[in-house]
């Protein structure tokens, strides 16, 4: 009896440790740890852990940011990359508000299905899926976002989907914002193969 008491109270301080490790932990991380899921149910009943989504937990006390929902969404979805309308949001380059999450994967990607949060699936080509890639900590989980230049280049190529104002727009903001430069800019307009596009706008923003 006290062996297993023991391996019970071992098992609860490692999956506290992986919480504050990970900031967000899912169910399945405890897979190859070998501990029970019924671990999680037991720690929230307690007070010590948080269940913020289905399968995702957190600690009671840890910082909600208002990027919380990429940070759910990235845990749930390792490979994606935030992408479009969430790209520009996160770097603070436009006026919407989505209220889904966008991600990018893979052209043969499995497509995740979850309940929460909402995500909008944009499927990219491995040459603009690569190209661009930067890796924030939210809420200690690793977010990978597509940069600003980057972003605006998709939201040119992808302006069917979210409309050419706000592609116009996010190029302004980021030129105000001096988020990038122009060659950036260029740049990623080749990867993405919008050049002839992009080019008045360019252009006309030039200094």
């Amino acid at each position: 009896m006290l062996v297993i008491m023991a391996t019970q109270i071992t098992q609860t301080e490692r999956v506290l440790e992986l919480v504050k490790e990970m900031g967000v932990l899912r169910a399945r991380d405890l897979n190859p740890y070998g501990i029970p899921r019924t671990h999680l149910s037991r720690l929230c009943a307690a007070g010590k852990l948080q269940r913020i989504a289905r399968g995702l937990y957190a600690l009671p006390d840890s910082e909600i940011t208002e990027h919380h929902s990429l940070a759910e969404s990235c845990k749930r979805v390792p490979k994606g990359v935030v992408c479009l309308l969430s790209a520009l949001q996160y770097h603070d380059i436009t006026t919407q508000a989505p209220f889904e999450v966008w991600l990018a994967i893979g052209e043969k990607a499995w497509k995740p299905r979850i309940d929460y949060p909402p995500l909008r699936i944009v499927r990219f080509s491995p040459a603009t899926l690569n190209a661009g890639v930067e890796e924030h900590q939210i809420e200690g989980v690793p977010v990978r976002v597509f940069a600003p230049a980057k972003t605006v280049a998709d939201c040119f190529k992808y302006r069917n989907k979210i409309g050419l104002d706000v592609a116009i727009e996010s190029l302004r903001e980021c030129l105000r914002s001096q988020c990038c430069t122009m060659d950036d800019l260029w740049h990623y307009a080749k990867i993405c193969r919008v050049q002839n596009v992009m080019r008045p706008y360019l252009e006309s923003l030039a200094p």
